[in-house]
Formats: C-alpha cells, sequence, structure tokens
C-alpha cells in the first residue's frame, strides 16, 4: 500500500457556519499535516489521519478569531489540535469516497463520515529552497463533512432581540488536501 503525507503548503481546511440568521462566516486553517496509505489500485483499503492546528484559525475579523479560539468555541490553548482518523467505508462512484472515523474537536470524538472526491495524480517537480530536487507524485483530494458544534462541546451562543440566533449549530468542513507519495 502507497503511503502518502499531506503536503501542508497545499493543504488546507475551511469551516463555515451560518451568523445572525442571515449569512454565513468562513474560516480557514492552514497548518494542516497527515497521512494517507492509498493505492489506486485499492482504494477501498485506504486510511487517513489529517491534523489541525487549531490556533492558526482565520476569519479575516481578529477579534473573532480570539473569540472562536477561546473555551467559548474551539479553546485552542487546552486544545490546540483537531484530528480525524478513518477509513474508506463506501465507493458511491469511480471517484468518490466516504471515509468514516473518529473527529476530535476540543475534547471530544464522535463519530464523521467524510465525503472524499479523488481528483486525480499527477508527477510534478519538487522544490525544496529555491532548488528543483526532481520529480515527485501528487494526488489532490476534496473531502467534506457537516457536524453539528454542540456535539463537541462549542456551545456558546448569543440570542437575537426578534429570535434566532447568533451562530447556527451546523458546522460546514472542508478539507482541500494536496497528498505526496512518499519515496521508498
Amino acid at each position: 500500500m502507497a503511503k502518502w503525507f499531506l503536503e501542508p503548503g497545499h493543504t488546507s481546511a475551511e469551516f463555515c457556519a451560518r451568523h445572525m440568521m442571515v449569512t454565513y462566516v468562513r474560516g480557514h486553517f492552514k497548518n494542516v499535516h497527515g497521512q494517507l496509505v492509498f493505492d489506486e489500485k485499492d482504494p477501498g483499503s485506504a486510511t487517513v489521519e489529517v491534523i489541525i492546528d487549531a490556533r492558526g484559525l482565520w476569519t479575516g475579523e481578529p477579534d473573532r478569531d480570539a473569540h472562536l479560539r477561546s473555551a467559548d468555541f474551539l479553546d485552542v490553548e487546552r486544545h490546540p489540535q483537531i484530528t480525524f482518523r478513518g477509513g474508506v467505508a463506501g465507493r458511491p462512484g469511480a471517484t468518490d469516497f466516504k471515509v468514516k472515523g473518529d473527529l476530535t474537536i476540543r475534547r471530544d470524538t464522535r463519530p464523521a463520515v467524510l465525503d472524499v472526491h479523488y481528483l486525480g495524480r499527477w508527477t510534478t517537480p519538487w522544490w525544496e529552497g529555491g532548488v528543483d530536487k526532481g520529480p515527485r507524485i501528487r494526488a489532490g483530494f476534496i473531502a467534506t463533512t457537516t457536524v453539528n458544534r454542540h456535539d463537541f462541546g462549542a456551545s456558546w451562543n448569543a440570542p437575537l432581540d426578534q429570535g434566532g440566533v447568533a451562530v447556527g449549530d451546523e458546522i460546514e468542513i472542508t478539507i482541500d488536501a494536496e497528498a505526496i507519495l512518499e519515496d521508498h
């Protein structure tokens, strides 16, 4: 089985949450690492581990970022990582997979299913320190899921004067992953 690592410079995670009942707020994490065991000849046996540095959360608004990092939401001081570990549980299409595993946010681990689309692979240059170190094989994936933030202890909210709440319960998560085949 081929082993791959997630290339942090080209891998990211995004979340999307309903805000003030009228719009959505998106946030990003760029410090995403992980490993993948994946063989195109046997994709059904693939496994993945993703580690997101929650301290790097960015929404473009520093006060909101600080609030989201606080104990009201991600509590990054005590829980600096978000993790997902899982394996393929189904294949609804030639390049689409259901990956079932454990998602840990804050102190809570819950089962989650990622809808994963395989974008393909390509041989590309590998640059280090401005020098082309030769060709490497890269593969791309996009994974999505939706979770209820209350399942992970991120339950802060504020009621609005005319009904409704400041933050929606459902959080959409997207991971854009570029994996590099490890040298054998």
